[in-house]
Order: structure tokens, then sequence, then C-alpha cells
């Protein structure tokens, strides 16, 4: 008999909502997870460590790990640290470094990983990938999807206001990350997988589209679930393809050609997604992305990320290099340095008006 469905990597439990770690502990004694409740905690120097004091006493069969850095340096000795005593998973209390760190890690000694987020910057809390710094700059690492995503809007609320907005620049770069998706489906035949797409584009649409702010409850559950949608869609395809395109490609090349001024990642994806709905001649686009990236407070002009127009020009110009066979709109158009600067010119004016 022919197989009809297919089995989709995703957690095996999502808890989105406030006071949600509350109900950790019952959460890891689920049998799929840590049956004997000996756990590995990976928490950072910040956020991570002011959770530990509130559960250290609600988890008695944890060892806390404290991770510097996000490094593949950092994970890997986190690997070395928990390897051999026994634990049922590894969970990661943190940001988007000390996730990441603990994804490769876990992945290292053949455990299930537990992401516990005190911020929502980004899509790579619940994605098969971990982006962590090496001595070439910073590499992407494949590692399993964590078997359970955990998301305290109460402790949301209290991470800086920058590291939401990061996550919605992120968010909504995936609309055009498929935009590419599907050009180089048209013009190099490479496969799209419909599930993926439709499933990164409605998470990026879905905070779009949503009339709230970053002070509110609903809008951050949309983006919460926005993100985790996100690294499903990643687990589906089996790549970053539903959430990265022109737009990360810009982003990177701002990483790697201006290492000390890089805004965050969010603000230079949602940056790069406005600008390549505009090269792609959809200027009605490139102004919703703007007016909707505007109104949360992110940055649709490089002087608002403090870079002058050559400087993005330049980034530009470089980031196709940042992600070798990788078919986008700037690889499509393949333009000039005064192309681009034109273009960019158009586009200042376009979401000016």
């Amino acid at each position: 008999m022919p197989v009809l469905t297919r089995l989709i990597p995703s957690p095996v439990v999502v808890d989105i909502r406030a006071g949600a770690l509350d109900d950790l502990g019952p959460l890891l004694a689920d049998q799929r997870i840590s049956p004997s409740g000996r756990i590995a905690c990976a928490v950072s120097n910040g956020s991570g460590a002011a959770l530990r004091e509130r559960l250290a006493p609600l988890l008695p069969g944890a060892d806390w790990y404290e991770v510097n850095g996000g490094t593949i340096d950092a994970a890997v000795r986190l690997a070395d640290e928990i390897r051999g005593s026994r634990y049922d998973a590894v969970v990661a209390l943190g940001g988007g470094k000390i996730i990441d760190v603990a994804k490769y890690s876990a992945a290292r000694v053949g455990l299930p990983l537990v992401a516990v987020a005190t911020n929502l910057s980004h899509d790579g809390l619940c994605s098969p990938i971990s982006t962590l710094d090496n001595d070439n700059g910073r590499g992407s690492y494949g590692v399993p999807t964590p078997i359970a995503i955990v998301i305290d809007l109460d402790v949301i609320r209290e991470a800086p206001v920058r590291y939401v907005r990061s996550g919605i620049g992120d968010a909504i770069s995936n609309i055009s990350a498929i935009a590419d998706w599907e050009l180089s489906h048209r013009i190099t035949g490479e496969p799209v997988d419909g599930l993926a797409a439709a499933m990164g584009r409605s998470a990026g649409e879905s905070v779009l589209r949503h009339p709230g702010g970053t002070g509110d409850d609903e809008f951050l559950t949309v983006l919460a679930e926005a993100l985790v949608l996100s690294g499903i869609a990643m687990s589906i395809s089996g790549d970053s393809r539903p959430s990265s395109g022109a737009c990360h490609e810009i982003s990177h090349a701002f990483d790697l050609l201006f290492p000390a001024r890089a805004a965050s990642h969010g603000e230079q994806v949602g940056l790069g997604a406005a600008f390549a709905m505009h090269l792609r001649g959809a200027p009605e686009q490139a102004a919703l992305f703007a007016g909707v990236l505007r109104r949360h407070g992110l940055p649709v002009l490089p002087r608002e990320m403090g870079f002058t127009a050559d400087e993005f020009v330049r980034a530009v110009e470089y980031a196709p290099q940042t992600r070798p066979g990788r078919f986008t709109v700037l690889e499509h158009l393949d333009l000039t340095t005064d192309q681009i600067r034109d273009a960019y010119a158009d586009y200042a004016k376009t979401i000016s008006s």
C-alpha cells in the first residue's frame, strides 16, 4: 500500500502563554521527555541565570551549566560537560545564542532539547539549525528540532523591546524568502515544498497583518507562534529556504562587512525583505513592509541602522557571496553597483512618499 501521508518533524509540546514557566516541571516529567527528572539546564549569565534562581527549586534533578557566547567552541564544551551523566534531556533557558548552543550540544550527545525562550528575537528557537560563530565567521549546523518549546509571555515582556522588534522583522521576511524560493523554481527548476512554503508564508502574513503592538499579549502570541511555525517549516523542507532568501543574504553581508557595527538580525532582514520586494517590481508590497516595520519601530532605511546609502549598496552587492548556490532575486537580476544604487534611490523615494 502506498504511503499517503508523511511524518512532520515538530515539537511534542508547544506552550505559549503567560505563566507557562510555572508548569515547566510537570512538562519535563512527561514520560516522553524526562522520566527520571535528570536534566541538564543550559543558561546564560543574563536572563537565563535570573530564571535559575526561580526554577531550581522546581527542578531538583537538574544540573546547571553556564554558557558564555554563541560559538561552536562553547557548544562543543557544553557537550563534553554533559556527556556521560545519564541525563534524559537538555533544557536551554535564554535567548537565541543559548538555544543554538544547546541545540548543537544536545544533538552531539544524542539527547532531546527543550527550548525555553526568554525573548522572541528570531525563528531559531524551533528551527533544525544552530547558527554558531566559528573561526571563519559564522556557520549553520543541522540539528534535530526541539522536543518542546516553552514561551512565557510574562518573561517575554520583561525582555528589552528590541528583541520583540527583531522577531517581527525575521517573521515578516519569510514572505520575501518564499518569493525567492518560487522565483528559483520558475528560473532554475528548484523544487518547492508546498507545505513548508504555506506554513512559512502564513507565519509571515499573520505578523504582517496583525494590528497589535509589542506590548499586546495577543500580538506577542501571534509572533511567538509565527516564529515556531517558521522553524517547523524549515524542518519540513530540510533547510532554511522557507525563511531565508535575499533578505538574509543582505543581513549576512552586513555581518561580514561591518561586524562591529551590524544591527540586530531582525532589523537587517526586515530592511532586506522590504528592499527585495522593491527589486521584484512590487513597490506596493515594499511600502507595506516598510509601513509595518516602521509602525513597530524597526528601521526601513540604512541610516536608521547607522549605515550610509553607499554602505547599503556595498552590502547588497556582496550579499550573493554569502550563500553560494542559493538563487534569489539578487542572483537573478545580477545588478551592477550603479544599478543597485539607482534601485535603492527608487526604493527610498517609494517608501517615503
